[in-house]
Order: structure tokens, then C-alpha cells, then sequence
């Protein structure tokens, strides 16, 4: 739109000429500092939120446009406010170029401005991933293009309103007005949730796992409505009577219509899993080491302690011979397929973008070989610990990250000091007899005792 725009000459200069001058004489640059210094601040208070990957970033950036989004109205209505203050409304009115004409620049300033300022805010991330996060989708691409074109229709918006309310309270009530908008409208549409998609940009952003994605269709309804929530709002900052006010609706309305038709309904419309990025990626070389797409990038750290943790375990019979990441879901319940030569793990991200807990590895997959499918419950969280630890050569440790009874671990060392206190073969049997009743889904309690 401002390319096409730039050719178009104004009072015999072009555009971009124009443009320059608005961007340094209006509130243009003023705001884009205000929402970069905002949006960067917003995400590098949570950098563990966002770090996994180049969507998480994306939906992240797109969560806080309940604070952005207000703010671009707001600076939208105080610059509107410009001719109002210096009293010169009157005498532009009575010039000969047409409004709309005079408006251009003001707009094209206001739009690069905070659409500019919007998705550079997320660049910044950018150096703190590059060298952990491989798995580029191009629906992240999408969803932060959608945010920059919610910022630059809130701003218009903002002109818009400004313009016709040139109230100083007109942009701190747009402020409010556009929170209030974007929390509570999808509360009261909770039962409608794929139209709170398309009324609120922020909505279903807030991620689950990082396996969640954005639906092609969400973004494109996404992007039809607040294409036209700009144009009606560029139609009615340059309207000059209430024929072309009212027909600044006209867009609004349409736009409207045809997202509405685009955006799909269903259930976890708003959460979808992307399945490529929960697909395994294996490193080279035995044993065999794997994990999501999506965390890729971590491979070089996950593999030594993977390997770590499958050479304890190749003392039992038939042991797991592979690591996989565990890439299951709760929103919606998704369970990878459960295999018994294959031991799984969560991986997690810590704040810098790398592998999150690294001396936690090996016990957390020493353990989970002992704990049978995930549909089992005849497992024993006891016996099991003091299985893992006697193998492992160490006292049992209360599971990381997990409150629990003091009495879990105490009974757990209680079990792995009998273990000791008997031949190294007669302990393995022992544990070897607990391992193979995990994978059959039998009892494990008393296999530690010699019941």
C-alpha cells in the first residue's frame, strides 16, 4: 500500500518526500520508540517463554498486544489531535488539496511507525536464538505479520477517533477502551471462541506447549478484518461529511463478513498442534538419539547425557536402546506411541534458549525406564526410584520440579540400601525383575525384597 502511495505526487513533491518530513515532525517516531522500548521490555521479562522456538517468539509478541494494541489507538488519537492544538484546522480545511490527499502522509507515518516498531521489537530476540533455534515455520511469519497489521489498523483507528473527538481524554480513554476490548470480549465469547479470534488479536496466543501453532485460516481471517478495520478507519479520518462517514462502515462491515466465513470453528480451534515440529530428528552415530524438530537445535547438548543414561541402562536385559523426546499434549490429550526400546523425555528450555536442566538428564531417563507405558498404573513411584538410583550408583533424590510426601524418597532409600547390602548380581536381578514387570504393566511391589 505505502509503495503504491509513494509514486502519487503531493503539492508537486512525492510522497516519500512528505513522508520523511511527517515522520520527523509528527508523534511518528516518538511512538515507535515507546512500542519497541514496550514490546522488547514485554519479552525479555520472560525470555523462558519464548526462547524454544520461532513461534513460541511469534505467539508470545502476539500475547502482548493487550498492552500494544491500546497503546497504538492512543497514539493514534493524540497525534489526530496535532491541527486541534495548534489551531490551524480552519485554515487547512480552506487549502485546495483534497483531505484525503493530506491525510496520506499521516497515515503512511503512523502505520510504519508502529508496524515498524512492532515487529522490530521482536528481531531483538533474534541474536538470543539464532544459534539454538533451527525450525523456522512460516506460520510464525504470519502470525507477526498479522500483529504488525492489528498495530497499524489500531493506530488508524486511533487517528480516526481523534479526529472526530479531539478531546485531550480521548486517548486515555481509547487506551482503556482498547483494553477493556481485548479482555473481556473473549471471556463473553467464550462459547464462540473462533469469533474472539477474529475480534481480539491476542487472543489463543497464550501457548500450551511448545508444539502449538496458529492456523493458516485464523491469520488469514485475522488479516481480512483488520485490513478492513484500517481502510474504514482511513476512510473516516478523511471523511468530510456523514455520507462518507457512514460509508466508512461499509469496509468494516465486509471485511467482517468474509472472515467471519474464513476463520474455522471446531474445538481447540484457538490451540492446534504443529505436527511437523513434533516430528523426531535424530543425531548421527548409536545409540540412537532423538528429538522434536523443534528443538533441534539442542541436539549437541541432548546427546552426551542420552548416551550417558542408555549405557546404565544396557546392563539390564533387553534395555531401551533409544531416547526420544516426549512430545505429548494435554491441550488436546495426545500420547506419542509408547515402545518398549525406547525411553522418552521432556525436553525443556531454560531463559537462554538452551537445554534446561542438563544434570538432570541422565536421572530422568534412568527413571523413566522403570515407569512402563503412560496408560500403566501399576507401577510403584518407590520401588522404581530405587531401581534407577541403584543403577545409576546413587542415593535416590526427591523427583526434580515435583512437590511430594518427604516419605516417597524415604522409603525409596530404605529399599535402594537393601540393594546394597546384597550381591551386585543378586541386586540386578532384582532391578532387572522390576524393569520387565514396568514394561509388562505387572506389580512392582515387593521385586525390590525378593518378594
Amino acid at each position: 500500500l505505502f509503495g503504491v502511495v509513494a509514486c502519487v505526487p503531493i503539492g508537486g513533491r512525492p510522497v516519500t518526500r512528505v513522508l520523511g518530513i511527517e515522520l520527523r515532525r509528527s508523534a511518528a517516531i516518538g511512538t515507535a520508540i515507546i512500542v519497541l522500548l514496550a514490546g522488547a521490555g514485554l519479552l525479555y521479562s520472560l525470555p523462558d517463554r519464548w526462547a524454544a522456538g520461532w513461534m513460541p517468539l511469534a505467539m508470545m509478541h502476539r500475547e502482548y498486544l493487550m498492552l500494544l494494541w491500546p497503546a497504538a489507538l492512543a497514539a493514534g488519537a493524540w497525534q489526530a489531535r496535532r491541527e486541534h492544538r495548534s489551531h490551524v484546522a480552519e485554515l487547512f480545511a480552506s487549502t485546495a488539496r483534497p483531505r484525503a490527499q493530506r491525510m496520506l502522509p499521516t497515515l503512511g507515518a503512523m502505520g510504519i511507525a508502529v508496524g515498524g516498531a512492532y515487529l522490530l521489537a521482536a528481531a531483538v530476540a533474534v541474536p538470543w536464538m539464532v544459534d539454538s533455534v533451527h525450525y523456522l515455520p512460516a506460520a510464525s511469519l504470519a502470525v507477526l505479520a498479522v500483529g504488525a497489521l492489528a498495530m497499524i489498523a489500531a493506530a488508524w483507528l486511533g487517528l480516526a477517533v481523534g479526529r472526530l473527538l479531539p478531546s485531550p481524554l480521548t486517548a486515555p480513554a481509547l487506551a482503556i477502551a482498547g483494553i477493556g476490548l481485548i479482555q473481556v470480549v473473549p471471556v463473553a465469547l467464550v462459547r464462540r471462541e473462533w469469533l474472539a479470534l477474529i475480534v481480539s488479536p491476542s487472543h489463543g496466543m497464550g501457548q500450551y506447549t511448545d508444539y502449538q501453532t496458529v492456523s493458516g485460516r485464523v491469520s488469514v481471517a485475522q488479516a481480512v478484518w483488520l485490513v478492513a478495520l484500517a481502510v474504514a478507519a482511513a476512510v473516516l479520518l478523511a471523511s468530510a461529511g456523514w455520507r462518507s462517514r457512514v460509508a466508512a462502515l461499509l469496509p468494516a462491515v465486509l471485511g467482517f463478513a468474509v472472515a467471519v466465513m474464513i476463520v474455522p470453528r471446531g474445538e481447540f480451534v484457538a490451540h492446534p498442534i504443529d505436527r511437523v515440529a513434533q516430528e523426531q530428528v535424530c543425531a548421527q552415530g548409536s545409540p540412537r538419539v532423538c528429538i522434536s524438530r523443534i528443538h533441534a537445535g539442542l541436539l549437541p547438548e541432548m546427546v552426551p547425557p542420552a548416551r550417558q543414561a542408555l549405557a546404565l541402562l544396557g546392563k539390564l536385559p533387553d534395555a531401551p536402546t533409544t531416547v526420544e523426546e516426549d512430545t505429548y499434549t494435554f491441550h488436546p490429550d495426545t500420547f506419542p506411541v509408547w515402545r518398549a526400546d525406547t525411553v522418552r523425555i521432556s525436553v525443556r528450555v531454560d531463559k537462554s534458549g538452551h537445554l534446561a536442566d542438563r544434570d538432570w538428564v541422565v536421572p530422568e531417563l534412568v527413571g523413566r525406564a522403570f515407569r512402563g507405558p503412560d496408560d500403566c498404573d501399576n507401577g510403584s513411584e518407590t520401588v522404581s526410584r530405587a531401581a534407577a538410583a541403584w543403577l545409576m550408583g546413587r542415593e535416590p533424590r526427591p523427583d526434580h520440579g515435583i512437590t511430594e510426601e518427604p516419605e516417597v524418597n524415604a522409603k525409596a532409600v530404605t529399599l535402594w540400601q537393601g540393594l546394597r547390602r546384597l550381591p551386585e548380581r543378586q541386586a540386578l536381578a532384582r532391578v532387572a525383575a522390576v524393569h520387565r514387570a514396568a514394561v509388562a504393566c505387572e506389580k512392582q511391589d515387593g521385586l525390590l525384597t525378593g518378594g
